[in-house]
């Protein structure tokens, strides 16, 4: 996997990552099986996967299209 991501598009999905799972976490502590928090949680935690490795699978096939 060659990383398609600059270091500030990564520092964004991090950041919006772990926002993201701290918003689904607390929705999450009210109504445990809520399913906008469970989807918000998976959501996020595949932004902050795609920001610590620096590789975005949908913008690799958009490039790979141009």
């Amino acid at each position: 996997m060659k990383p398609n991501l600059t270091l500030v598009e990564a520092i964004m999905r991090i950041t919006c990552g772990l926002t993201g799972l701290a918003w689904s976490i607390a929705k999450m502590s009210r109504r445990c099986w809520s399913p906008i928090g469970i989807m918000i949680a998976m959501m996020s935690a595949m932004k902050v996967a795609e920001g610590t490795t620096r590789f975005c699978p949908l913008k690799a096939l958009y490039e790979e299209e141009k």
